[in-house]
Parts: structure tokens; C-alpha cells; sequence
């Protein structure tokens, strides 16, 4: 049965609130979804919180209460709350309808099988949460096996980067590595590894793209070391006709990956 807190002085309140820090998830190795679509997109991917805060007056609710009940069955648990406490938990003026504390989790880039998908994508030193989560928005449309990030991006697992994902965390691996490990592992087997450069004058649509390929989107402000950029099989760009001299990161990454995809698909 779920239990009532209605206090902001929780202690479990407190601790919810504080993983919108990133030194509070990294201790904890938790942190904060909100949303009944994205929590009910983890639910299908097999994911559960381990605590879900919902508003009373939303425990009626279908996708609600077969969320809490899922929850429960796990082990979980399963808050009433009010909606100025999600309002709170979430940071928002208009708060969701359930907040899920889960468990951090991600893969390895030996967990990968690389033959299981025809586009992987990479993105390295990402630093804009909004970017991350509209990246793997992409991975999920476009059927990539993962999202490889290199070096110091921006933590997949914050508040910001999971709302912009809308649940495509839950659906597309993500692995947190180095570059030499990343370009050793991909040595080891098949695999394109394709950077989207400035400095190329080869067109996206004019390249051949060959299974598995690596989509590669280099930090949003430097773009990719020039080392990264020779390591590459292949560097295209794409024709800016305009006044601006490149699209921003995470949408430039969307057409990359859709040109490919129609590629690949024939």
C-alpha cells in the first residue's frame, strides 16, 4: 500500500530533491525522472523506480495505478504526495503527475554488440543537457544500437538531459568512456566511423555509408579535436546556405543519422 507524505521537511523528500545534484547522484548512484510518459516508457523498457511520488487526486488515473502496482510488485515505494511537494521534487511551476527515483545505470562498451544495429552514434564532450537528450530522441527514432559519449559530457542521468530524452534513456544504451578506449574497441571489429566536420569540403548526401556506421558530433562550441577528426574513416559536413556556419548539435546529428538510415534502408 503506498504511504502519505505531505511534509516538505521529509527526509525522502529532501534526499528526491537532491539528486538535481550531480554530486548527490553520483554519491547515491540515483536519480530523478518525472512524467507519467517517460515513467511509463521506463516501465516498458523493464526499468522501475525505486520510489514513485504521485499526487493523490492522480491515483485514479489508469497509467498511474498501473505504474504504482508495478512498482510495488518489485519491491518499490510508492508515495501519495501533494502537488506543491512534485512541484518541488521536480523544480517546475506546473508539476508533473509522478516523480521516480531509479538507479543509475549504463552499459559498457563491451556490452555492445555492434552488429546489432546499422547506426551507432558518438558524441564527444557534449556539454548541453537539452542536446544529449534530443540525441538520443534521434537514437531511439533512427533504431541506433547506443550513444557512445567520450570524455567530459554532460551527465545523462541529470534532471535536464532526462526530460529532454522523453524517454529514450530507458531505450537506448548509453556508455560513458575515453577516446582511445572507444577507438581501440572499434579497431577491433567492423565499423565506419564518420565525423561531422567544418573543416571538409565532402557533402553528407555525396558519402557512402557502410553498416555499422559511427556518427560522430564533436563538442557544441570547439567541435572534434583535430587528432579525433584523422581517426575518422570519413568527414562530411553539411551545406550551410544561410548566414550561420553550422546547424546546431543535436540537430545536425538528427540529419546525419536520418541520411544514413535512408541509405542503408535502400
Amino acid at each position: 500500500m503506498p504511504r502519505e507524505i505531505t511534509a516538505f521537511s521529509n527526509p525522502l523528500v529532501k534526499y528526491a530533491r537532491d539528486l538535481r545534484d550531480k554530486r548527490h547522484r553520483k554519491a547515491s548512484r540515483q536519480f530523478l525522472a518525472e512524467g507519467l510518459r517517460i515513467l511509463t516508457e521506463a516501465r516498458e523498457a523493464g526499468r522501475l523506480p525505486r520510489t514513485l511520488f504521485y499526487a493523490a487526486q492522480n491515483a485514479g488515473h489508469e497509467l498511474v495505478h498501473d505504474l504504482s502496482m508495478a512498482v510495488e510488485d518489485a519491491g518499490g515505494d510508492c508515495i501519495q504526495t501533494t502537488p506543491d511537494i512534485l512541484s518541488k521534487l521536480s523544480g517546475k511551476d506546473n508539476p508533473q503527475a509522478v516523480v521516480g527515483i531509479f538507479d543509475e545505470f549504463a552499459a559498457d562498451l563491451a556490452d555492445l554488440d555492434r552488429s546489432a544495429a546499422g547506426i551507432w552514434l558518438v558524441a564527444e564532450r557534449l556539454r548541453d543537457p537539452g542536446n544529449l537528450g534530443t540525441i538520443l530522441r534521434t537514437g531511439d527514432a533512427v533504431g541506433a544500437g547506443g550513444l557512445i559519449l567520450i570524455g567530459e559530457c554532460v551527465d545523462p542521468f541529470s534532471v535536464e538531459a532526462v526530460r529532454a530524452s522523453m524517454g529514450a534513456l530507458f531505450t537506448v544504451p548509453v556508455v560513458r568512456t575515453e577516446w582511445q578506449p572507444f577507438l581501440d574497441w572499434l579497431r577491433a571489429g567492423p565499423g565506419q566511423l564518420v565525423g561531422l566536420s567544418l573543416d571538409t569540403t565532402g557533402d553528407y548526401r555525396a558519402a557512402d555509408y557502410a553498416a555499422p556506421t559511427f556518427l560522430l558530433t564533436g563538442n557544441e562550441a570547439q567541435g572534434m579535436p583535430a587528432d579525433y577528426a584523422a581517426a575518422c574513416d570519413l568527414l562530411v559536413r553539411i551545406p550551410m546556405r544561410g548566414k550561420a556556419d553550422s546547424l546546431n548539435a543535436a540537430v545536425a546529428t538528427a540529419v546525419m543519422a536520418y541520411e544514413v538510415l535512408a541509405q542503408q534502408r535502400g
